[in-house]
């Protein structure tokens, strides 16, 4: 019988130089989402208690003391841990650190990049990953293109401009589902993206998930993305 994961990894060490003066002070996952008053971490806790997980480990790196600090003081939906790289062990050496706190290592687990803002069911992500047999499952988002786009006809004449169409290509949300043997497959310092990932999805262990109709995801990379961020609040509930 499939049972949703009830433990997860936040990656929240990287430096956010985009996303800089924000981040002069603060890791990335610290910087509010505008009109919310909470940081970007404190949205995904909130989501990933409703989605049933009662335990996170949160991996430190960047001005990890500032991030420790807000967790020790803010009201928490669930228990969290923190860890911190001594030294940067990059995306999938964080995780495999991380994951050597979770409270059941023999159990499935959820990891999200500590700067993600989305709300979808992680419960029927975890029901198409246990479906699937899968090593790992990572959710598919199809972001908006950031210019324009020009139609044209086989003629060449221009017959329409389109304000950020979606991309035709799905791309990785930073967000998975991950099985209890995955974890000794991460290596100790690298990126799993460079590595495990295309290794899986060549033994055709990888599953991909794409985000449901109208489910909300967006990557906080610069300041941009926080203006729109807020502009988009409006229209979902948080």
């Amino acid at each position: 019988m499939h049972t949703s994961p009830t433990q997860a990894v936040i990656l929240a060490g990287g430096q956010g130089s985009r996303l800089r003066p924000y981040t002069d002070d603060r890791p990335k996952p610290m910087v509010e989402i505008p009109g919310t008053g909470t940081p970007i971490i404190g949205h995904q806790l909130s989501w990933l208690a409703a989605e049933g997980v009662t335990d996170a480990v949160v991996s430190c790196g960047h001005l990890a003391d500032v991030l420790q600090r807000w967790l020790e003081t803010a009201e928490l939906p669930l228990r969290v841990t923190t860890v911190v790289e001594s030294e940067p062990l990059g995306r999938g050496g964080g995780l495999k650190y991380a994951a050597a706190r979770l409270p059941r290592p023999d159990q499935p687990w959820y990891a999200t990049n500590g700067d993600i803002w989305t709300r979808f069911s992680l419960r029927e992500m975890a029901a198409f990953h246990a479906e699937r047999d899968a090593l790992a499952t990572l959710a598919l988002a199809r972001p908006r293109i950031p210019w324009g786009a020009v139609e044209t006809d086989t003629f060449g004449n221009v017959t329409d401009f389109v304000e950020a169409p979606p991309s035709p290509y799905l791309i990785n949300a930073g967000v998975y589902v991950l099985s209890p043997a995955f974890t000794p497959l991460l290596p100790d310092v690298g990126d799993h993206e460079r590595t495990t990932f295309p290794r899986l999805a060549r033994e055709r262990r990888l599953a991909g998930f794409p985000l449901p109709q109208g489910a909300y995801w967006r990557a906080i990379d610069t300041a941009k993305d926080l203006e729109r961020a807020a502009e988009e609040l409006a229209a979902y509930q948080f």
